[in-house]
C-alpha cells in the first residue's frame, strides 16, 4: 500500500514535534530530579524550554507559521494571550493590593 506523500510529511512533522516536545520536558525534569544545579539556574531552563515548548506545539500541531494563511489564527492566539495576560495581571495586582490593605 503506497500512502500519498503528504500523509507521510505530516506524519513525519508530528513525530518530529513529539521528539523536540519530550525532550523539553524531560531537560527540566532531569535537572529538577538530580538537583545538580543551583535553583536559579534550574528555573531559568525550565522558563527557557516552556517558551521552546510553547512554540513547539504552535508549530508542529497547532500548524501555526507565518504565511499569510496562517496570520490570521497567529494573530487571534496572541490576542487571546494579551487578554488572559492582562486578566491575570489584574487579578494578581488586585489581590496583592488587598493583602497589603489588610496588613
Amino acid at each position: 500500500m503506497n500512502n500519498p506523500p503528504s500523509y507521510e510529511r505530516e506524519v513525519r512533522g508530528y513525530l518530529i514535534g513529539f521528539g523536540k516536545a519530550l525532550a523539553l520536558t524531560l531537560i527540566p525534569f532531569g535537572l529538577v530530579a538530580w538537583q545538580k544545579l543551583p535553583a536559579s539556574v534550574v528555573l531559568v531552563v525550565i522558563g527557557v524550554c516552556a517558551l521552546w515548548q510553547i512554540v513547539v506545539h504552535g508549530r508542529y500541531f497547532l500548524h501555526i507559521d507565518l504565511s499569510q494563511q496562517k496570520r490570521e489564527d497567529l494573530l487571534l492566539i496572541l490576542f487571546s494571550v494579551l487578554l488572559l495576560g492582562i486578566m491575570a495581571g489584574g487579578t494578581i495586582f488586585i489581590m496583592a493590593n488587598l493583602s497589603h490593605r489588610m496588613h
